[in-house]
């Protein structure tokens, strides 16, 4: 087997292709447009590499069939998250169900990171948001994949653990027909805001969608960003994101809380894309763009996913999250469009946002493992993801 760098648009295209290949006998997979790969990838477009580096590499077996990939990177955010020991990142990985291959690429990711004065690595995940290719499937495959969600062959658990890595937490998605109602308690929250005055829940407009993404960065910043497990976000980081998302959102998904003038929750939906991309292969050229146009006027998706959803800790634990869930429900309900939901994950060390999940009636539907892998535990004995520190807020 031969292990090469990719560095050139040779390797670049077996790196994206491998991985349609290896989950081509699934007829649920779908697979992730090229060109939002690349960009990851690619340092004029991923901010992370002012602060970091990534490399990845492809395995061939000894025909020259690609049966493999990985590719590992570390930047500043992440090297030390909730741990006293610098960490890197392995993502990307793909592999046949052999364990000498799978040794050869993640021997490759763990000796660069050394290289680079890592002592663990996290994976498999995205050099970018969490959004995003974020942690392994081990529950699920019976599905198709919604947008942004990591997919691959039931093996590549084995493969992991078999070479070290540990559970380091859980990630959940829940789903739930829009057919059902909601349980009464959310309708009753929902009135007791809507008779205050000083209480608003307005939907998204599109016509003003700098006002949004202000309000957008100053709910994340406060209710995510402090703790730790985020980032801080900017303003045109948020606007970029919003005219990206503009075709395909449904601005009457997008929804915001005001206590007085004040943004203080969000509940962040778009339709699925992959009901789109499913039909591209990878690609994104003219004829894509012209079958999405189609796909869109046609109404052909009814699958609504959650991208992002917050509250600012002022407001938590008073029932606000109940009221802009009712709101945007009662949207859905007119619209009579949407059939089904999926959220985005939430992990087992933020259980309150496992349990408003759940307090949708909402279902599990799938079920991701970010791992750990410490390169020497006799120096940094394993520990799982701390829980959440609520007392912060």
């Amino acid at each position: 087997m031969k292990l090469i760098e990719v560095q050139n648009k040779i390797t670049e295209k077996a790196f994206l292709n491998v991985h349609a290949h290896l989950n081509k006998h699934n007829p649920n997979f779908i697979q992730p447009l090229d060109h939002e790969v690349r960009q990851v990838f690619d340092p004029t477009k991923n901010k992370l590499f002012k602060n970091g580096a990534a490399k990845r590499w492809i395995l061939q077996d000894e025909t020259g069939i690609t049966i493999g990939r990985i590719a590992a990177f570390y930047y500043l955010e992440y090297i030390n998250k909730g741990t006293n020991y610098p960490t890197g990142c392995m993502g990307f990985f793909d592999c046949i169900n052999d364990m000498k291959a799978a040794t050869i690429l993640l021997d490759a990711a763990k000796f660069w990171l050394q290289e680079n004065g890592m002592e663990a690595m996290d994976g498999p995940i995205n050099f970018g948001d969490r959004d995003k290719w974020w942690g392994l499937m081990v529950e699920g495959f019976e599905e198709q994949p919604m947008y942004g969600m990591s997919f691959n062959p039931d093996y590549y658990e084995n493969l992991l653990t078999q070479y070290g890595f540990q559970n380091f937490y859980n990630q959940y998605y829940y789903k739930k027909s829009l057919r059902d109602p909601l349980p009464p308690r959310f309708e009753e929250r929902y009135q007791k805001f809507a008779a205050k005055s000083e209480y608003r829940a307005l939907h998204l407009d599109k016509n003003k969608l700098d006002k949004f993404a202000q309000d957008f960065v100053t709910i994340y910043n406060t209710a995510w960003a402090q703790h730790g497990e985020a980032k801080a976000i900017t303003l045109p980081q948020i606007l970029k994101l919003f005219k990206t998302l503009k075709p395909v959102m449904d601005e009457t998904m997008i929804w915001f809380a005001y206590y007085k003038e004040d943004p203080i929750a969000m509940f962040i939906n778009i339709p699925d894309v992959n009901q789109y991309f499913k039909h591209f292969h990878g690609k994104m050229g003219l004829l894509q763009k012209l079958h999405l146009l189609w796909m869109k006027w046609n109404k052909s998706n009814d699958r609504l996913t959650g991208l992002a959803f917050g509250v600012v800790p002022k407001f938590q634990a008073l029932g606000v999250d109940s009221f802009l869930i009712y709101a945007c429900y009662k949207a859905v309900k007119q619209s009579q469009h949407y059939i089904q939901y999926e959220m985005g994950w939430a992990a087992d060390w933020n259980p309150k946002m496992v349990n408003i999940y759940k307090s949708l009636d909402a279902s599990l539907s799938r079920h991701m493992v970010t791992f750990r892998y410490i390169f020497d535990t006799q120096k940094h004995p394993f520990e799982r993801h701390p829980q959440m520190d609520y007392s912060q807020k």
